[in-house]
Order: C-alpha cells, then sequence, then structure tokens
C-alpha cells in the first residue's frame, strides 16, 4: 500500500441488548458472514480489546464483539468505551436487541431459566429493571432490532442485508455428505437421510468383499446396475431443487446421511458420485465416510 493510499477502516459491529432478545444468535449469523466474532465480553475485557482490537483481532477487517449487558455498571461504562473508539481506523456501529416483555416472558418461560436481574423475584420484574437501565444505550444505538415477532431465519436475514459487504449476496451453504452404515446407527445431526440398501450388495460378490465404495470395482459394478444411477440422478435432481431454497432460508450448513447395512460399498459409491455432480453444478460439498473402516 502506497503512502498516498488509506488502509480502509476496520467494520466492527458491537452488539448488545437485553437478556432473551438473541444475542447469541446474531453472534452466529455475523460468524456466517465471515466476521471475527467475540460472544459474550464482559465490560473490563471488552475495554481491552478495544483499546487494541486491531491486534487482537489479527488483522481482520471485519468484527462483531457482543458483550453481556448484565454486568455491574455497564450502563455508565458502555458509552464511555464507545466513545473511546479510534474512529480513524475503526468504523464502529452499536446494534441493540430488544424484545416486548411478553416475548421475553414466554421465551424464559421455554428455557426454564431464571432471569439475571430477578433470581429472587419475577421474570417480569427482571425485564423492566434491566430494559431501564439500559435506556441510555438503547438510545445511544446506531441500529434497534425487535425481535419480538421474528424467527430467527428472519434475524439472520436482516443481519445479512444490514452487514454484508456485498449487498444481495448470501452466506455460502455447506452441504455435508455423510455414508453410514445403520448397523451402527444413524450419524448425529442428519438434515436428510436416504436408504440405499435396496441396491445389489457388492459384500457379497467375493473378489470385491474387502474393497470399498472409493474402489473403482465396485464403483464400476454398481454403475452397472441401472438402478444405481437412476438413484444418484434423483437424489442429485431433489438436492438442486432443495439447496437453493435452504439457502434462501438463510440455512449455513445441511447434512444428507446415505447408509447401507455396513457403510462400506453402497453408500460410499453414493456418496461419490452425489458428491461430484453436486460439485459441478457449483455447491461447495463436504464428504464423510463414517464407517468405512469398520
Amino acid at each position: 500500500m502506497s503512502e498516498n493510499e488509506q488502509r480502509p477502516r476496520v467494520r466492527l459491529a458491537l452488539v448488545t441488548g437485553l437478556s432473551g432478545s438473541g444475542k447469541s444468535s446474531v453472534a452466529k449469523c455475523f460468524e456466517d458472514l465471515g466476521y471475527y466474532t467475540v460472544d459474550n465480553l464482559p465490560v473490563p475485557l471488552l475495554r481491552l480489546f478495544l483499546d487494541d482490537i486491531l491486534t487482537l483481532a489479527e488483522g481482520k477487517d471485519r468484527i462483531a464483539v457482543v458483550t453481556d449487558a448484565r454486568a455491574p455498571g455497564f450502563s455508565k461504562a458502555f458509552p464511555l468505551l464507545m466513545q473511546g473508539i479510534d474512529r480513524t481506523d475503526i468504523a464502529p456501529t452499536l446494534l441493540f436487541l430488544e424484545a416486548s416483555d411478553e416475548a421475553l416472558v414466554r421465551r424464559f418461560s421455554e428455557t426454564r431459566r431464571p432471569h439475571p436481574l430477578a433470581r429472587e423475584g419475577s421474570v417480569i420484574e427482571g425485564i423492566r429493571r434491566e430494559r431501564e437501565e439500559l435506556a441510555e444505550v438503547r438510545g445511544s444505538a446506531d441500529m434497534v432490532i425487535d425481535t419480538s415477532d421474528w424467527s430467527i431465519h428472519q434475524v439472520r436475514r436482516h443481519i445479512y442485508r444490514e452487514f454484508t459487504d456485498h449487498p444481495g449476496e448470501e452466506p455460502e451453504l455447506v452441504v455435508s455428505l455423510v455414508s453410514f452404515g445403520f448397523k451402527y446407527g444413524i450419524p448425529h445431526g442428519t438434515d436428510l437421510l436416504f436408504d440405499v440398501r435396496f441396491l445389489p450388495n457388492p459384500y457379497f460378490i467375493p473378489e470385491l468383499k474387502k474393497a470399498t465404495g472409493l474402489d473403482v470395482p465396485v464403483q464400476e459394478y454398481l454403475e452397472g446396475e441401472e438402478e444405481f444411477g437412476e438413484l444418484v440422478q434423483r437424489l442429485t435432481d431433489f438436492l438442486l431443487f432443495l439447496l437453493p431454497r435452504y439457502r434462501r432460508e438463510n440455512r449455513s450448513y445441511l447434512t444428507v446421511g446415505i447408509g447401507c447395512t455396513g457403510g462400506r460399498h453402497r453408500s460410499v459409491a453414493s456418496i461419490e458420485r452425489l458428491a461430484a455432480l453436486l460439485d459441478d453444478q457449483g455447491w461447495a460439498v463436504r464428504v464423510l465416510h463414517r464407517d468405512i473402516t469398520n
């Protein structure tokens, strides 16, 4: 960079707000957007972080810090911290999250957790006390988001729209394709599950028994079966229909499991073929053969 060029200012999103308003969910949104994200940073550490943010954030140009408003003295200390930010190098945005009393009471009731400011009183007392204490912080916010009637998908969509560097650009949807054996159990966290045990099993072919779906002889054996090619093509068409719609709902990850009996032959070959076809269509694909060594 020449002496006449100015380094672009670091974009800093400072996120705070009422307990139960969705700060942790918003932190994950910033992570998906590629921000260097620090969640639940107490005020004393926040002061240190902001004093040396360019070094501590390891040179990142987009940073999100989610801080807890429950710390003693937060409402008085936070505005001073904001004033102390060097805006020559940093462009800060203070984002405040809130929700209605009814929505917050419902959320605390669903999680069965006490409100941090009303451990010995009612939830509504804690909510109102916190709302009072944070009134000044809310008033100085650059952006206020009321999450009362919003789903997590609506919150994510709003964060993406306001904080992406490229308007209209959506975070990449990563597709994980997992082969497995039903005899070892279904993989945890699978979103879509398919059973390919109806295909002829190479395990019963003596020369293929010790091979896997990664080996050419097994792949050629299965590709010789008309049902295998039709299966893979139907799965590809199905996923190519679904994936843009999942991405439209701001999903960042999707896990597709394909299982056979032992997870060594049919499911592995199916995953390999499916991964190649999705990759050809420009989708980011991760492949895991969970039980191939069993």
